[in-house]
């Protein structure tokens, strides 16, 4: 949900809101965020749990980070996200208050209630922005759609019975399904 856009909100609007209460800024506008329902609890613990685990095997340098985590995509105050999984290679861009620019990968399970934000105006700012990778699980429709923004002849959409390929890692792939 979309606040009224009376005015220019910024960073420090994010930082004000109530204990408790949480949204993402893109571009000025500020869209609140409802309390995530259990499946969506369920693939962000285990998409984490899976990721983290196969970095630790390999002795990995980048990091994955479940949400809530700021992801300051751009040099400005009005631009502010929390994506559900981000995976940042490059330790330079992590500080105390988050990521510093673009994570290399960005998983976002969609709400009931406002997809669209995923496809479109997220796509858009993860994109411009230099994520490397971004994906859209849809638990309404048993879906993954892979953007490898890199590469985009790569990119695909799967179901949750497929064995997802993960692009910045040649040899890892996430059977949604398994995770449920």
């Amino acid at each position: 949900m979309t606040l009224a856009q009376e005015r220019t909100y910024t960073i420090d609007d994010i930082y004000s809101l109530p204990e408790g209460q949480r949204a993402e800024l893109i571009d000025g506008r500020m869209y609140m965020m409802a309390p995530p329902i259990r499946i969506h609890q369920k693939l962000v613990s285990q998409f984490t749990k899976i990721i983290g685990n196969y970095i630790d095997a390999r002795h990995g340098t980048c990091e994955v980070y479940p949400a809530p985590f700021a992801v300051f995509l751009n040099e400005d105050d009005l631009n502010y996200l929390e994506p559900d999984i981000s995976v940042i290679c490059d330790k330079g861009k992590l500080n105390d208050r988050g990521c510093s620019g673009a994570p290399d990968w960005v998983i976002e399970i969609t709400s009931p209630s406002n997809p669209q934000n995923d496809y479109g105006i997220k796509l858009f700012k993860y994109r411009t922005a230099g994520v490397r990778e971004y994906w859209i699980v849809n638990p309404q429709k048993n879906t993954v759609m892979v953007y490898d923004l890199e590469n985009e002849e790569k990119s695909n959409q799967y179901t949750f019975e497929d064995d997802v390929p993960v692009c910045i890692y040649d040899d890892l792939s996430i059977r949604v399904l398994d995770l449920l």
